[in-house]
């Protein structure tokens, strides 16, 4: 977020109802390759950030690979039809929502088809900088091992994000601090 040139356009942050943050996602393969990680989303409320709410990323694919490798995500989800479908058991990207990969630098903020379109942005980083990435037949899902350590049994993704019926003890807080301080502006009810 703080290079401009590079980052993830302020207007798209602004325009999003949830962020969800993959940090990071390991892929690997050799002939049959699979991918997987664990992250975190914040949506927005009357009031500014939710809670954080925990999910896991998994997916495979098959082909001609080898290798292994570490990336990070940030998936700005654009709209309602997205934060709905997050808020599913588990959905799948590109089938049950639809995803892009996300612009950036200054100009790309003004990519109104863009915005319009898709449902979800999605961006990878590597070494600091921020890419457009497409992410397709990648299934997320509540992590409720980990929702269920932090807030008690029984909290739902949905009562986080969506319902605001939780707040989020201090120690893990700082997603919904951080995207306070680069977006601020809050959902008209």
């Amino acid at each position: 977020m703080d290079t401009p040139d590079k980052g993830i356009p302020l207007e798209l942050l602004d325009g999003a109802e949830c962020v969800v943050v993959f940090p990071p996602v390991l892929k690997a393969g050799l002939i049959v390759g699979g991918r997987g990680g664990r992250g975190v989303a914040s949506c927005r409320t009357a009031v500014g950030w939710s809670a954080q709410a925990y999910f896991t990323l998994g997916g495979g694919s098959f082909g001609l690979q080898i290798g292994a490798k570490s990336t990070d995500f940030v998936m700005l989800f654009m709209n309602k039809d997205g934060l709905n479908s997050l808020l599913l058991d588990e959905f799948t990207l590109g089938a049950d929502a639809s995803v892009a990969a996300g612009p950036v630098g200054r100009q790309a903020g003004a990519s109104t088809e863009l915005k319009l379109d898709a449902q979800i942005l999605s961006y990878s980083r590597s070494k600091g900088l921020f890419v457009g990435l497409g992410l397709k037949g990648v299934v997320i899902k509540p992590d409720k091992d980990d929702m269920r350590d932090v807030y008690g049994e029984g909290v739902t993704a949905k009562e986080v994000l969506k319902e605001n019926k939780v707040i989020a003890p201090v120690a893990v807080r700082a997603l919904p601090i951080t995207l306070g301080r680069y977006s601020s502006s809050k959902v008209v009810e």
